[in-house]
């Protein structure tokens, strides 16, 4: 009986943590490239990284000098944002690729 009481905590907490990170500002979204890759992305409104998951990995991107937009970079991934709205994804060995906002049923 006691571990039916501490996995409903567990998850009790786990969606109170959720949904305090949503009310916080948080965004994440999934992309879809050109090339068929698929990432998640969030990003934080205390913090100036970008957090993406990406071929199984999770990499912290921290922000970098951009002419336009907003770049990222970090282990040979580089995440950019442009001003416009085109999202652009390079990991090592590949070229860069376009990339859009996967659409969800919300």
């Amino acid at each position: 009986m006691m571990w039916r009481r501490t996995i409903a905590a567990a998850v009790a907490g786990l969606f109170i943590g959720v949904s305090a990170c949503f009310a916080q500002g948080t965004t994440f979204r999934t992309y879809h490239c050109a090339d068929g890759t698929e990432f998640i992305v969030g990003f934080y409104p205390y913090d100036s990284r970008a957090f993406l998951q990406i071929d199984g990995d999770e990499i912290t991107l921290p922000k970098r000098l951009a002419v336009s937009g907003a770049r990222y970079s970090a282990r040979g991934v580089t995440l950019k944002v442009t001003a416009a709205g085109r999202t652009t994804v390079k990991r090592p060995k590949r070229p860069e690729t376009a990339c859009e906002v996967k659409n969800v049923g919300l």
